[in-house]
C-alpha cells in the first residue's frame, strides 16, 4: 500500500528546523558517506547538536547509516568504525489534495510496455493493468468480512480518493490523477474506473458496482449499490 500521507508529512515537517534542512542539504549533496565531524564543520554547529539533528532526520526516514572505519585500518588498536550519514533511497512527495502521479505513471508505463511487448491496443492494455492493480490493493486486505461498502471506502482512502457516501452512493471528493484527468480525459477516466472495479471485484463485493460519473470538482468514479 502507498506510504500513509500522516507519515510523509511528518517527515518532511522536520525539515522545517532550519539546522536539520541544512544538514540534509549538506548529506544529500556530499555524494558520499560523511560522519558526524564532517557535518559539524560544514554546517558550523556544535557537534552535540548535530548528532541529534542527524538521528532525528534518521527516524524520519530522510537518512540512512552506515558505520566504517575511515582510516582505512582494521583489527585490534583500529578503533571502532564511524557512524556515517547518506541520504536515504526513500522519496517524500506531498500535494494537497493528495495527488498520485507516481501510481498513474507506473501503470500507464506497464501498459505502454506490454502492449509494444504483446503488440495489443495501448487503451484496452491499460484497464487491464489499472484493474489487476485494483485487484492487488484489495488482496492487501486482511478483513474482508465486514460492510462492503466500508471495505471499499478503506481501501480508496488508503490511495487518495477521499470517499463519502451519500445516500448510499460513495462519491470521491478527490482525484488522486487529477491534472491528468483533467488534459487526458478519457484514457485516464477509464483507467480511474477499471482501477476501481478491480478493487470492487478484489473485495468480492457484490452489492455494489463502480460507474462513470464525471461531476465538477471530484472523480468521474462513483461507486454505487
Amino acid at each position: 500500500m502507498a506510504e500513509d500521507l500522516s507519515d510523509q508529512v511528518a517527515s518532511v515537517g522536520v525539515l522545517a528546523e532550519p539546522a536539520r534542512w541544512a544538514l540534509y542539504r549538506y548529506v544529500a549533496r556530499a555524494g558520499e558517506p560523511v560522519s558526524r565531524d564532517q557535518a559539524s564543520a560544514a554546517v558550523d554547529l556544535p557537534l552535540h547538536s548535530v548528532k541529534f539533528h542527524l538521528d532525528r532526520l534518521v527516524e524520519q526516514g530522510l537518512l540512512e547509516v552506515e558505520y566504517k572505519r575511515l582510516t582505512g585500518r582494521t583489527g585490534p588498536g583500529a578503533g571502532r568504525p564511524a557512524k556515517l550519514y547518506r541520504r536515504a533511497d526513500r522519496q517524500v512527495e506531498i500535494t494537497l489534495p493528495e495527488r498520485r502521479y507516481d501510481l498513474a505513471g507506473d501503470l500507464l508505463a506497464a501498459a505502454v510496455d506490454r502492449s509494444m511487448r504483446e503488440g495489443t491496443p495501448v487503451g484496452n492494455t491499460v484497464q487491464e493493468v489499472a484493474r489487476a492493480a485494483g485487484l492487488s490493493f484489495a488482496a492487501d486486505v486482511e478483513e474482508t468480512d465486514g460492510d462492503e461498502v466500508d471495505l471499499v471506502v478503506g481501501v480508496l482512502t488508503g490511495y487518495g480518493y477521499e470517499p463519502r457516501v451519500e445516500d448510499g452512493t460513495v462519491c470521491l471528493a478527490n482525484c488522486p490523477f487529477d491534472r491528468l484527468a483533467a488534459t487526458h480525459t478519457e484514457l485516464v477516466c477509464g483507467m480511474n474506473l477499471a482501477l476501481i472495479t478491480g478493487v470492487v471485484d478484489g473485495l468480492e463485493a457484490t452489492s455494489v458496482r463502480p460507474r462513470l460519473a464525471p461531476h465538477e470538482g471530484r472523480c468521474c468514479v462513483e461507486v454505487v449499490s
